[in-house]
């Protein structure tokens, strides 16, 4: 077995998007390559209704697919296909663009006003750019849950993962997203396809995820009669973690636990022609999607 290295370690930027609103970007419109299949990944985490409440109105989508994955709030969503719908509380959906999509995606704050929610974007092999377009809404109830015996627990969204299987299936990148709990003071090994990308987002806790290059969990300071532990260099809140090639992956928990997403998917290598929500291979293909758009050729039937 082999340690991942940690390639990159980066915090998550406050952007606008949309109609007004007020998020965090992990990652996205940069490095095409740092975490291929995937290409941006958005923390939508408000307590403010103003900052979130206008929305993602009516805009396109093609050559991509996207995952919504919500922990409070609703999010209400329509298309120009006619679907309609509403994701709650760990709720996911997830969108294969394919040949082009015009929808749209409004937050609305729970019972206190509160929205949390992530969305990951996928690019589509040269193959299924042009597929047709696909929605898997997946309810809460439906994503497995497993706890292991030292406390760790993982909702399973896609792939398989401690004997569980989640309900997205039929995804090109053939991907792994997990979300992932482990308590206080505890350290897991996680297993990893050798030959996938990989990257974590912390969004709750702290923690140091251990890299093959240097000694595992250097201790500062111990507290509560050794049993919690305060680790250099932990990463906390909205910290990305981008995983260099390897089988398996540790991480140290804090001093309150540690949550995070785990997302792996099998790279495309493809190359990248990208504007907006609109992720082509040739810039002749972007193009030629942008003068669709002008001409309301964009949606094909």
């Amino acid at each position: 077995m082999s340690i991942r290295p940690v390639k990159q370690i980066s915090s998550a930027v406050p952007t606008m998007e949309g109609a007004g609103v007020k998020l965090h970007r992990a990652f996205g419109f940069s490095d095409p390559e740092m975490a291929d299949p995937f290409l941006l990944f958005d923390d939508f985490r408000n307590d403010n209704p103003r900052d979130f409440l206008p929305g993602f109105p009516w805009h396109p989508h093609r050559g991509i697919e996207t995952i919504t994955y919500v922990l409070a709030g609703t999010v209400d969503h329509g298309d120009s296909l006619g679907n309609r719908g509403s994701l709650g509380a760990g709720d996911v959906q997830w969108m294969t663009a394919g040949r082009g999509i015009m929808h749209q995606e409004m937050p609305q704050g729970d019972n206190v006003g509160r929205m949390h929610g992530f969305q990951l974007w996928a690019n589509l092999p040269s193959s299924l750019k042009m597929t047709d377009p696909r929605y898997q809404d997946i309810k809460a109830a439906e994503i497995p849950e497993v706890i292991d015996d030292d406390g760790t627990m993982a909702r399973i969204v896609c792939g398989s993962f401690w004997g569980k299987k989640g309900p997205v299936d039929g995804v090109s990148a053939d991907p792994v997203y997990l979300d992932i709990s482990v308590p206080p003071g505890k350290r897991k090994t996680i297993p990893i396809d050798t030959y996938r990308s990989a990257f974590a987002y912390i969004f709750a806790g702290s923690g140091t995820f251990s890299d093959a290059s240097k000694p595992f969990g250097v201790l500062t300071e111990k507290e509560l009669d050794g049993e919690e532990l305060l680790l250099r260099d932990q990463s906390g809140d909205r910290t990305l973690v981008v995983f260099d090639t390897g089988d398996e992956i540790t991480v140290q928990a804090g001093a309150e636990g540690i949550r995070f997403l785990l997302v792996c998917g099998k790279p495309i290598q493809e190359p990248v022609a990208w504007h907006g929500p609109i992720v082509m291979n040739t810039q002749a293909e972007l193009m030629q999607a942008v003068r669709e758009l002008q001409s309301g050729t964009f949606i094909k039937g």
